[in-house]
Parts: C-alpha cells; structure tokens; sequence
C-alpha cells in the first residue's frame, strides 16, 4: 500500500548561496555544431501522468516547475565553468549529516511527473554535468535531457536510438567534449553520438559480458554504471551484477583506453564486491582518479537500501583473463570504503510514496560530481521513478569528504 504524506514545497534545502571564497570546479563549455534536434521549450508542464506513458496524459498549463533551485553566490565566490553548483553553503554542524564524511545539502521533488517538449520528464537513470552550464540526464526510455544547472529545469531533450532506429535501455551517460557516451543494458553496449543525435561509433564488449546465450551477464544486470577518469583517456562501466558463474556479489568493472584515435579500446578489468543483496546502478570519478559507487537494493514492503562508497582500483587484480571468480586466491578485488548508508540521512521532511526505512529515499539511480568546495565533492544524486504512482523522481545534493 502506497505512503503518502501531505503536499509539500517540492524544493528543500538546496540552499541559494555559496560561501564566500569556495570554488566549484566543472567542465568548461564546449560548443557543438548541429545542436538544432534538441527540442527546446518553455518550463515543463504538469500534467495526470501517473503511472501511464509518455504522451499519455493532457499536460496542465506550464508553469515553473523547477523553480527555486538558484544558486546566486555572493561577493568573492568563484564558479570555475559554466555549470553552477546545487550545493549549498555548510548547514549547523551535525544537522544535515548522513556520516561523518557525508552531509545531505537538501533534495527537490520538482521534476515529478512533469513533461518537457511531449516527453515525460522521469525514469533518470545518469547523470553528467554538460556544457552551458547544464546538467545532462539520461532517461532509460531513450531519451536524454538537458537540465539548466541552478534551476533543474528542462531546456532541451534530445531522442536517442539505436543503429536500427529503436529505443534503448539508456543507463550510463558521459558528456565528452561535445559527445555523449551512453551504455545500453540490452545486449549491452556503449555507443557515442554527436550533439545531434547521430551514431558516431560503438564500443567494442567482451564476449563474457553480454547477455545470455551470448555471454553470461543477466538481462537487466549489466552495463549501468558510466564513467570517465580525470584526464579523459580511461572510460569505466560497472555491470549491475555478477556474471553467471561468478560468485553472487563480485561485480565485474570494465575499462577501456582511448587511443591516438579517439576511439576506445578494452583494457583492465576488475572485481568489485558488492554487499549482500545489493546491485551497483551507478559510479563516478573523483577528481583524483578514485570513484564514487552507488550500492542499491530493494525488498518489498521495506523499501531500498541506498549505500555510497569510495573505491579505489588502482591496486586490484586485472580480471579480464580470469573466466570464473569464484573467491579464489591471488585475486584482490577493488577495495572500497563506506561513506555512508543514505538510510541514516536526516529527511528534510521528504515524504515516500511506498514503505522506506527513510521517507528521503526512492531507487537512486544517477549519480554526478558537480564542484568542489573547499576540499570536498559536491555531488548530485537521481531516482529512476520507472514512471509509476509509488515512485518518485528525486534529485538529492550532497556535499562528500573523500
């Protein structure tokens, strides 16, 4: 039975300031030519959208869905890039904090159940920060929106096809220069396209990692992490879940090298061990190299578990020759440390639409760094609402001492 709590101001706690003297490092702008498919409207419209298909429903008069979320910084304040930073400035201590090393910096309903240019406005499962000081979100129905970065309002959308013309399970997104690399869970893959839409190349997978018959990955348990590491020269994807003959938990981490090129090659692989019941839906590079792992799980009538680590690979066995992990000697996975279970953050108020252990949280499925601010991360989180009536689309800010 679904949880509701009474209406609320969708926007909480994305405070509209920077402290004096922080700076938010982002991408810069990066101008590309043939951006003209991107449908750019007005705000996004509201509309009876629950539970039903894009294009479903007769949208409401459009109003200002998104907003609240400006981040005008005062005298002193340094943006490096055109993205702004969600990030707010440091709450009391110990009020908004998730653990020690993370502290939540506020959340925004605002995107519920919206619609932007006829396409519904929901199942975001990535994150990117994007040129023009936007922020890219990867919808798993084909579809991938240009968000402003103060606002989180809708000002592009840009279909997305595979080589034959139809949809993909969109799960990982990079923007790169222009370009927008995303993985599919399908089969799965990782194409780019250009600014427009086009097909510009695919990735080449190894042949254990597709799905079943073709390879030993679960349908719906592959490519859904995305990444690309400081310098730009390594790309990295998690599979959601072990392979086939590898023990349950051992997620396999697989990278490629950019060559002379621009293409990418496959390189090291690695092992990464998820906790008991859980999948990984997302991963992001820190600034150092390191990444951000998103752990997810959910049980029914109990809610999901949401767990974020920082893990380092830089020591872990390549896997890329090793048929079966089955726990064997001489095998070290990628070492991983908890920052924080999402579970212990303080609600803001945030109401759930099914039972949660925290009424803050909902299938967490994107991740992104968005700044740094005095020595630590600002990150912004996503839940994929599969657009159903007892999920929620829901962007969270933290701030992450790594």
């Amino acid at each position: 039975m679904a949880v509701t709590g009474p209406a609320a101001d969708p926007v909480v706690g994305f405070a509209t300031t920077s402290p004096a003297g922080s700076t938010a490092e982002l991408p810069a702008a990066d101008s590309t030519a043939g951006s003209a498919p991107w449908s750019t409207v007005g705000p996004p419209t509201t509309g009876p959208l629950t539970g039903s298909p894009a294009g479903s429903a007769t949208a409401s008069p459009a109003g200002s869905a998104a907003a609240g979320f400006a981040a005008a910084s005062p005298a002193g304040a340094t943006v490096t890039g055109r993205a702004a930073r969600f990030a707010a400035g440091p709450a009391a201590p110990g009020s908004r904090a998730c653990s020690p090393a993370v502290s939540l910096t506020g959340f925004s309903d605002a995107l519920d159940k919206t619609t932007y240019a006829g396409t519904f406005v929901g199942n975001l499962s990535a994150l990117a920060p994007d040129r023009h000081g936007t922020l890219a979100a990867l919808s798993d129905r084909s579809a991938l929106f240009r968000l402003d970065a103060r606002t989180l309002q809708p000002v592009g959308v840009l279909p997305l096809a595979d080589e034959s013309g139809a949809a993909l399970d969109a799960e990982g997104l990079v923007a790169d220069g222009g370009t927008y690399l995303v993985s599919s869970e399908t089969e799965p893959s990782v194409r780019r396209y250009s600014g427009d839409g086009r097909i510009l190349d695919r990735l080449p997978v190894p042949d254990t990692l597709r799905t079943a018959p073709d390879g030993r990955a679960q349908r719906n348990g592959t490519f859904e992490g995305l990444t690309l590491l400081p310098g730009g020269r390594t790309l990295v994807a998690s599979m959601e879940y072990a392979l086939a003959g590898d023990s349950p938990g051992l997620v396999r981490v697989q990278t490629w090298q950019r060559t002379p090129g621009r293409t990418f090659r496959p390189a090291a692989q690695y092992a990464y061990r998820a906790d008991p019941g859980l999948g990984v839906p997302e991963i992001t590079a820190t600034p150092d190299g390191r990444l951000l792992v998103l752990e997810r799980g959910f049980t029914a009538g109990v809610g999901n578990t949401v767990r974020l680590y920082l893990a380092d690979p830089r020591h872990a066995t390549d896997t890329s020759r090793i048929a079966y992990l089955t726990g064997q000697d001489g095998v070290r996975t990628v070492r991983k440390t908890l920052l924080a279970d999402l579970a212990a953050c303080p609600t803001l108020g945030a109401t759930a639409k099914q039972p949660q252990p925290n009424p803050l949280l909902d299938n967490i499925e994107g991740m992104a760094v968005t700044g740094r601010t005095k020595g630590r991360l600002d990150v912004v989180l996503v839940s994929d609402d599969n657009q159903a009536d007892t999920q929620t689309t829901r962007f969270y800010g933290l701030r992450v001492r790594v």
